[in-house]
């Protein structure tokens, strides 16, 4: 189960809208069929590993990381192609909470006479899967607020002018982020004040979905974000009022628009992560300013948060990391918990996460 748990982490931030699964078979003791979900969600890691098996699959045991699929969709479902296979024994970390599935995998293969066992792993899986389950389950994806502050808790220089905070081996970190995740959010004032491009620049690894919280579509056409459309997606989350002759000139350089709900003046949150898990995202990376931080963890929508520290100071005047309160509204937050420390160069990366219930 351990190697069908990395082996389903090689598909995080390439597999949505599906779970990144990771399936092993093993025969007399020896591993002889390996999968993972591919790009795009298809083909599962089920078939994957039985195809690799081949007729070693036949009284075999079945390790997989989120229990087989029984319904037709795109493809047949996995819990028949298990039992074609030969399969005697299935061990499955977890139920899916699909309601198209739904512990109905498990019973189709125990109908069929595979002896099914469930739990293994369980909370790791939970983890790996949080983002299938948070979208299932609450109809959003799961999210991963990343922040990088200096020694007193400043993101930014006065007047929001970008200031290089960490090193390199914290900013390489924050790549990888981007490549396990579905997407990467951020918001107009950090487009405007920093014109990031929000990609992974590591060797051999894919850029997730960028998208711009923004109500008014502000968005620069010259911005890096809107001259790479075309290579890497851009998604634009705007309110109803924003003017149509911004999202023509947008979609006309590849961006797609999205319109959402407001409240109070502001894109409701809660609608537009709706609408992000209804097209497909399961895992969505944070990297925004100090105001939408602020306003995910007020309305307790962060699930994970990656916190790098810089041992400089920037000073009394620079940018707080959050909008009106100390970051202690993060570090101290009774809905997440510490989990990790670590030396990243001269910087220190600290993980946190909501507690697996």
């Amino acid at each position: 189960m351990a190697l069908a748990m990395t082996l389903g982490r090689r598909a995080l931030g390439r597999s949505w809208p599906n779970p990144a699964v990771g399936a092993v078979v093993v025969r007399d003791g020896l591993i002889v069929g390996r999968g993972w979900t591919q790009a795009g969600g298809r083909p599962h890691a089920e078939t994957e590993a039985l195809a690799r098996a081949g007729d070693a699959a036949r009284s075999a045991t079945l390790y997989v990381t989120l229990e087989p699929c029984s319904h037709h969709g795109k493809t047949p479902p996995c819990a028949d192609a298990i039992v074609a296979a030969g399969i005697a024994r299935v061990v499955s970390a977890l139920v899916d909470p699909n309601p198209m599935v739904a512990g109905k995998g498990h019973w189709r293969l125990a109908q069929a006479g595979v002896v099914v066992e469930v739990g293994v792993g369980a909370d790791e899986a939970r983890r790996a899967h949080a983002g299938h389950f948070r979208r299932v389950q609450d109809g959003r994806p799961n999210i991963f607020l990343k922040l990088a502050v200096s020694a007193d808790d400043k993101v930014a220089l006065s007047g929001r002018r970008p200031v290089a905070i960490t090193g390199s081996l914290a900013r390489n970190r924050v790549h990888r982020m981007r490549a396990m995740h579905d997407a990467v959010l951020t918001g107009i004032g950090t487009v405007l004040a920093d014109d990031p491009l929000l990609t992974c620049r590591l060797p051999g690894m894919h850029s997730p979905v960028r998208i711009v919280l923004d109500r008014m579509l502000r968005l620069p056409p010259a911005c890096r974000l809107v001259a790479g459309a075309r290579q890497t997606p851009l998604w634009v989350v705007t309110g109803q009022r924003a003017p149509f002759g911004g999202e023509t000139a947008l979609r006309a350089e590849g961006v797609e628009v999205l319109r959402v709900q407001e409240a109070n003046g502001r894109l409701d949150l809660f609608a537009a992560l709706k609408c992000l898990a209804e097209r497909g995202i399961t895992r969505l990376l944070v990297e925004a300013g100090p105001i939408l931080t602020d306003a995910l963890l007020h309305a307790d929508l962060v699930d994970e948060a990656a916190l790098f520290r810089s041992p400089t100071a920037i000073g009394a005047d620079g940018l707080d990391a959050l909008d009106g309160r100390a970051l202690s509204a993060l570090t101290q937050s009774p809905r997440l918990r510490s989990v990790s420390t670590e030396a990243l160069g001269n910087d220190t990366l600290e993980l946190f996460e909501r507690p697996i219930l």
